[in-house]
């Protein structure tokens, strides 16, 4: 079965799977060796990874598509991954939806905001018109060649609009053929249910730290329907942290202590990327 194929059942359930964000290669390999059935790549991350700056839409499409293919080849679950507006018009929607597709994503999700685009949970948002976002998840839907693809219609309409115009928003692109919506950043969890009622298509949550929505307990959440649980930023914000606190410490070290071992060692680290393999595949290509 393909990873696209996999994904499609896992969300048809509506079981609030958790989907971990990943922001490189490795930390999409290590949400697979924690079991998880799917990771997902975060905007944010690859922005901030790839440039060191905010998700203010300064990642374009060939760093976003390259991202992605790098990431479902890291890994065999199925990825996830962040298309933002989709790059442009409907035209650039169809042809992101094939630079996706190619680079092994099992699903994607295109949103309603103006480019440039910013952080769902950040302020100051601005929608296209709702006949200019139904028209772009319909060119997505058409646009890809695997009907397995599983085609996300994200609306940030909350922040912009108000929750009336998202549900709007949501209704139209499910009558355009998003395969799952995602309605960001309710702001309470009377919002959240609200949402989860409006809608008999899969949804989407963005469980975000430090965002604008309530991180309620998982299992409230399946209650309530949802079928896909992002935590988008989550291993990015640990691994940062880590890496501040063993910098200082190093910095900070007189001349006479030496620095102790760190958490995870080069042995294992090899193990995770798969350095023996690949070097006992080396040797059978020696003459």
């Amino acid at each position: 079965m393909s990873v696209r194929r996999t994904l499609r059942g896992l969300v048809a359930n509506k079981d609030a799977l958790v989907v971990p964000g990943a922001y490189d290669g490795v930390s999409a390999r290590l949400v697979e060796r924690a079991g998880f059935p799917a990771v997902y790549m975060t905007g944010f991350g690859t922005s901030a990874s790839r440039l060191g700056l905010p998700d203010l839409g300064y990642a374009g499409l060939a760093e976003m598509a390259d991202h992605a293919r790098n990431l479902a080849a890291a890994v065999g679950i199925p990825l996830i991954a962040d298309a933002d507006t989709g790059y442009g018009n409907a035209l650039g929607v169809r042809r992101t939806v094939q630079a996706y597709e190619a680079a092994g994503v099992a699903a994607l999700h295109i949103e309603d905001q103006v480019a440039p685009k910013r952080c769902g949970h950040l302020s100051g948002h601005q929608i296209v018109p709702l006949g200019e976002f139904a028209g772009k998840i319909r060119a997505a839907v058409e646009a890809r060649r695997d009907p397995d693809l599983l085609i996300i219609a994200r609306t940030d309409a909350i922040s912009a609009a108000g929750l009336d115009e998202a549900l709007r928003r949501g209704e139209a692109a499910a009558r355009a053929g998003a395969d799952v919506l995602f309605v960001e950043a309710p702001r309470d969890e009377a919002q959240v249910e609200r949402v989860a009622r409006a809608f008999d298509v899969p949804l989407l949550y963005n469980y975000a730290s430090g965002g604008r929505s309530p991180l309620l307990p998982f299992g409230q959440l399946r209650a309530l329907g949802y079928a896909i649980l992002i935590l988008p930023i989550d291993t990015l914000l640990v691994a940062t942290r880590a890496m501040a606190d063993f910098l200082a410490g190093l910095r900070a070290r007189g001349d006479g202590e030496a620095p102790g071992p760190p958490p995870m060692s080069f042995a294992d680290f090899n193990d995770l990327i798969g350095t023996t393999e690949q070097v006992a595949l080396a040797e059978r290509y020696r003459e």
